[in-house]
């Protein structure tokens, strides 16, 4: 499908500050991004957890121990060096950025509304959307979640399945609502899961396979073919960010952190 069947879709991409795991959707994303078909308006980059740094890094040493937190210092450190980070990317493809402090502030509503988006895309975004914002895009705002909805609502949804021993990680495309990972469902995909895992490489390689996700789900918008399934509330579940007890039952299942 070109340009010359239709107005090409306007889109605006609201993510966190995150070069380990997050810049592994928008590698592939900024690539296969049908640009004949759609026009990438602005990419807004938050601060992940919206936190001192000293917080994140006590939740991440808890989360992954002593010797895997280290590990990721140093690949956290590499990456730094090498100057990776998900803004240079955008602008090495062309791609605006829109900088904010936070999604619900006024004043970066007013911009968004003047860029007068189709499908705002939240991947990762660290922040509860409000109605303002939901509200700034003509036909859909919607949010990638690596986990099946609604029963692996919440934070870490690849660390629960691989705990709970699913055979797939459901990758799931859908409409935000104020209410979180309460949409209703657009696309998935199934990732096979390993009986002995590495958290790493799920959270990696579920990332790539959804930005063509993403894309798909945007064509399907533009074509008018989207048909948005309503979640059963009734069987949700929601998980918080997994505490030590948890990363000791998830290594006694024989699965890896990094």
């Amino acid at each position: 499908m070109s340009h010359l069947n239709g107005p090409r879709l306007r889109v605006l991409v609201i993510t966190e500050d995150d070069p380990l795991y997050v810049i592994r959707f928008f590698e592939p994303f900024f690539l296969d991004f049908p640009h004949d078909e759609m026009e990438l308006l602005a990419v807004t980059v938050s601060r992940a957890f919206h936190e001192p740094m000293w917080k994140t890094a006590r939740r991440m040493w808890r989360f992954y121990g002593p010797v895997d937190f280290l590990r990721l210092c140093a690949r956290f450190a590499l990456v730094k060096l090498r100057g990776e980070s998900i803004e240079k990317l955008a602008r090495q493809h062309g791609v605006p950025v829109l900088p904010t402090v936070s999604v619900n502030d006024p004043a970066y509503i007013g911009q968004v509304r003047a860029l007068k988006p189709d499908v705002i895309v939240s991947v990762a975004a660290p922040e509860i959307f409000r109605k303002d914002i939901l509200a700034s895009a003509a036909k859909r705002c919607i949010n990638i979640h690596s986990g099946r909805l609604p029963k692996y609502r919440g934070m870490m949804p690849n660390f629960w399945q691989l705990l709970h021993g699913e055979k797939c990680a459901t990758v799931t495309v859908h409409e935000m609502a104020e209410k979180l990972d309460a949409g209703a469902v657009l696309r998935t995909l199934e990732f096979p899961l390993r009986d002995r895992d590495s958290l790493h490489r799920v959270i990696t390689e579920t990332k790539r396979a959804g930005a063509g996700l993403i894309i798909e789900t945007l064509r399907q918008i533009r074509a008018g073919t989207d048909q948005p399934q309503p979640l059963d509330m009734s069987q949700a579940g929601y998980f918080k960010f997994p505490q030590p007890p948890d990363v000791k039952a998830f290594r006694r299942r024989g699965h890896r952190m990094l």
